[in-house]
């Protein structure tokens, strides 16, 4: 059995599908996904019908973005607010208007079932975004830093460009309670990469899908990947997010 890790989605239902069949993934894999499964491209209602079925056959996480979380309070409560509306939101309402999965209960019971964070047997910890506190993800931490949240990346690059023999070897202390670090959120194209970033023990899988990148899927053990193709060849006619 496998454990694979899969980056920020943004309604690619294509990506998605295309990348789970380049690694051949089986029920048998075990699959955590770092959330951001919505808004940019024209599918989220079918992507989030994907995650729902992959959960039915096999082992899944799913952790909460933060386009996630803005979509839960628009399916929940009717919350939207104008960020949200113009960083992918209106193509997330316009589709679930589309498809009639508006009132979906199995997608509202997705929405309501994501989790901030998780640590597995081995103390990896897979997180949207990141987290602050010197003490790690469980305590003195703003809940809204788990989806949130850069300083965490921001960190292990610059702590990776420092001379060993200055910090004495020393890892930084909010990287010492756990193995390896999960995370999405930020696109490694930011930085002019296309792949994930792998900085002290964080590895950054979000390789901007949403934009004009690829989505990702990641071999937690081999750190072997396989990526979709860029999305705006899968979506020709759409421009995903600004």
């Amino acid at each position: 059995m496998r454990t694979l890790v899969i980056g920020d989605i943004h309604g690619g239902y294509r990506a998605l599908e295309q990348v789970l069949d380049k690694a051949k993934v089986t029920v048998q894999d075990k699959l955590i996904f770092l959330g951001d499964y919505v808004d940019g491209w024209s599918e989220s209602p079918q992507t989030i019908d994907k995650l729902i079925s992959l959960s039915e056959k096999q082992e899944c996480i799913f952790i909460l973005g933060n386009h996630d979380l803005w979509c839960k309070l628009w399916l929940t409560e009717g919350k939207s607010n104008p960020i949200w509306l113009a960083h992918g939101g209106k193509e997330t309402i316009d589709s679930y208007i589309k498809t009639g999965l508006i009132t979906s209960k199995k997608h509202l019971n997705f929405f309501e079932s994501l989790k901030n964070y998780y640590i597995d047997f081995n103390q990896r910890l897979f997180i949207h975004a990141g987290f602050t506190s010197m003490h790690g993800v469980t305590r003195e931490e703003y809940q809204s830093n788990y989806y949130w949240d850069r300083t965490l990346l921001e960190t292990a690059l610059l702590a990776e460009e420092l001379p060993s023999k200055k910090i004495e070897n020393k890892m930084p202390q909010r990287f010492t309670h756990y193995k390896e670090i999960y995370i999405g959120h930020t696109p490694t194209t930011n930085y002019k990469i296309n792949e994930p970033i792998f900085a002290y023990n964080l590895i950054n899988v979000d390789t901007g899908a949403a934009f004009k990148g690829k989505l990702t899927i990641l071999d937690i053990d081999s750190k072997e990947f396989w990526q979709s193709d860029v999305l705006t060849k899968l979506y020709p006619n759409e421009k995903g997010r600004n």
